[in-house]
């Protein structure tokens, strides 16, 4: 007896919904520590002027990390492995020194974050830092894919705490939408901020992360409408959060003289305790700072692991024990002890975590063609990137990594 329409469909959503993963947990990791810097700052120097930007990136975003869901479900490669084949192995080697660029940096923004909020709880950083670290090597040391995405997704969910630290710093709106009308688009320092975003928004870690798991879990083109949803309703998720992030900052901050800049996470926690209580405000902050810190660097690890995997010709599977995918894992051990050692002997400057942002900005067309490029030649006629929508991708594209290039150069010789 069949089953009837409602329930069938119901049946079918849950099961999809159920097989998320990768594309929730990318943009989860896509709001790490050096976004809620970025987006703090940003807030504290300039207001809401850069929330419109922020919020339009979620639209490129989507079609970027589509483009790895169409290529990973297509032809059950990733990225590098693709590159590599199609490119040739000089412009793999550039897309790896991309991608390794891009992974420790971030990964130093995320141990900053962690360290920072230790820091600000009276945990030594030499504790904070080797907890972390023990941490995200256990949980990718179960040999289970779906283990650690759950493990990480339930993590990224502490995210979530930033929508209540916007709600507690109760907005003024129409005093902060008389600012969108002064946008100071010559400022060196509010263009250099808008290429900030950019970077944080666009990872290059993450087209490598995204596309090698669809492959690793081997999705199919049944999965392909469910893989899309998710990242559609990720791409907003992560810019809204970082978002909020930033309103709370512009409600708080750039009342108090934050003009001048921030100089520390905990610098950016202890504005809101005004708001929210001191209590209540170190806690809420320091639970989605952690929780999009620790994603973050489990994701970004993966990516530069699936990727070197990939460009040298070698298979890595989250399915596979450490003992049978020892390069693998190596590699995950490696940068994520590398740079928490950075970090132990480093100062925790904002400034750092700014800069880190507009590094990817400046990567971002390095990895961006080529996946473009891929999406039209390396996939089956009926799937690849074509008609209209191939160019509405490729101006996004272009005018995203022309914004980013043009705001770090204002800025550095502003």
């Amino acid at each position: 007896m069949s089953q009837p329409p409602v329930a069938a469909r119901l049946r079918r959503t849950t099961r999809a919904l159920a097989g998320w993963g990768p594309g929730l947990l990318v943009m989860l990791a896509d709001c790490d520590a050096g976004n809620v810097v970025a987006a703090a700052q940003s807030g504290a120097q300039w207001g809401i002027r850069l929330l419109p930007l922020l919020l339009a990136l979620a639209i490129p975003l989507y079609m970027v990390q589509a483009l790895c869901v169409r290529l990973g479900i297509a032809s059950g490669r990733g990225y590098g492995a693709l590159v590599r084949e199609r490119f040739g192995r000089g412009w793999a080697a550039i897309a790896a020194a991309a991608l390794v660029v891009a992974v420790m940096s971030s990964l130093v923004t995320e141990f900053t974050g962690i360290a920072g909020i230790g820091e600000m709880v009276g945990v030594p950083r030499a504790a904070s830092l080797s907890l972390a670290a023990a941490l995200l090597l256990a949980v990718v040391s179960t040999g289970s894919h779906k283990r650690v995405d759950r493990v990480a997704m339930l993590i990224g969910l502490f995210e979530l705490a930033f929508f209540v630290v916007a709600w507690h710093a109760r907005p003024n709106w129409p005093m902060l939408a008389r600012q969108l009308s002064d946008l100071p688009v010559r400022q060196p320092q509010f263009v250099y901020l808008a290429a900030a975003l950019i970077g944080a928004t666009f990872n290059p870690w993450m087209i490598f992360y995204q596309q090698a798991a669809i492959a690793d879990e081997r999705k199919s083109l049944s999965d392909y409408r469910s893989a899309r949803v998710e990242t559609a309703v990720g791409a907003v998720l992560t810019q809204a959060l970082t978002g909020a992030v930033l309103v709370a900052a512009a409600a708080t901050l750039s009342s108090r003289g934050g003009s001048l800049g921030l100089q520390s996470v905990g610098e950016i926690a202890f504005a809101f305790f005004g708001v929210t209580g001191e209590e209540a405000g170190r806690l809420i902050f320091s639970v989605g700072v952690l929780g999009a810190s620790l994603v973050a660097a489990i994701v970004c690890s993966l990516a530069l692991a699936w990727g070197l995997s990939e460009v040298t010709g070698h298979r890595g599977s989250l399915d596979a024990r450490p003992t049978r995918a020892r390069g693998f894992y190596g590699v995950y051990a490696a940068a994520v002890a590398a740079s928490a050692c950075i970090v132990w002997i480093q100062p925790d400057l904002v400034s750092v975590n700014v800069a880190a942002q507009v590094v990817n900005a400046l990567l971002l067309p390095f990895v961006v063609g080529p996946l473009i490029c891929l999406a039209v030649v390396a996939l089956p006629r009926s799937q690849r990137l074509r008609g209209p929508y191939r160019w509405i991708v490729c101006l996004c594209a272009a005018a995203v990594c022309t914004a980013g290039i043009a705001g770090a150069a204002a800025g550095w010789l502003g």
